[in-house]
């Protein structure tokens, strides 16, 4: 059995992961601050990943990013290299299709933040970038943390436009949920049936990740946390 797909898998779902990670969090607390209808237009705009379906998000990807489209065309003529068809392509899918997720659930943690805490903080001289890495996010840690773990699996599973901006090929860009499709094509049930329990077995040890974490984040522990990182 070639273990490539779970390898491919899991560094596209690590890098783009760690990319949304930042991203989404800055996003969330940045467009929080903004004026209400220009915060509702930017939440439409970056939660729609979430509901197209992946296929026409590969379609839009590869519609800026193929080789003969303004973006990727560049690319292969400054640098010499295609964005598509490659396994690092599928981080541009899953990135995009993961984005929201990170994206909504940061922004529900810090709206669930108590502000005062942060008032707190000002009061005594300390700088909002105190404030934010030692006080606003050890109060949200668990919903983050929970959107992250969620974030993961779901670019650990995606299929429709990762197969449709890197394709599927054998060793180079073969993922866990393109390999399960091309295996029930050629009619290798046997195998396909083993990479699915492989996904099954990673989807349930996720899941229990985030409930883990959702009983964490159910002890009142962020306002003890927060007033000994102002007192600190």
């Amino acid at each position: 059995m070639d273990w490539y797909p779970l390898w491919n898998s899991l560094r596209i779902a690590a890098i783009s992961t760690g990319i949304i990670f930042f991203v989404g969090i800055f996003a969330a607390y940045y467009i929080a601050k903004l004026p209400k209808l220009l915060k509702g237009v930017l939440d439409v705009v970056l939660t729609l990943p979430l509901v197209l379906p992946p296929t026409v998000v590969g379609y839009l990807l590869l519609r800026v990013l193929g080789p003969k489209r303004i973006i990727g065309a560049w690319v292969l003529q400054v640098f010499g290299m295609k964005l598509v068809m490659t396994w690092w392509s599928a981080i541009f899918a899953t990135t995009v299709v993961i984005f929201p997720l990170m994206y909504r659930t940061a922004r529900g943690a810090f709206e669930s933040f108590d502000q005062t805490l942060a008032y707190a903080g000002q009061t005594l001289g300390l700088s909002n970038t105190y404030i934010f890495w030692h006080i606003r996010m050890p109060c949200c840690r668990q919903g983050i943390l929970a959107g992250t773990v969620l974030a993961f699996a779901r670019a650990l599973g995606e299929y429709g436009a990762t197969s449709m901006i890197a394709g599927y090929t054998p060793g180079k860009t073969a993922t866990i949920s393109t390999t399960v499709y091309q295996l029930w094509r050629t009619d290798n049930d046997a195998l396909a049936a083993k990479w699915v329990m492989v996904n099954i077995a990673i989807s349930a040890v996720v899941l229990l990740a985030v409930n883990l974490l959702e009983k964490s984040s159910r002890q009142p522990k962020g306002k003890g946390a927060a007033r000994r990182g102002i007192t600190g």
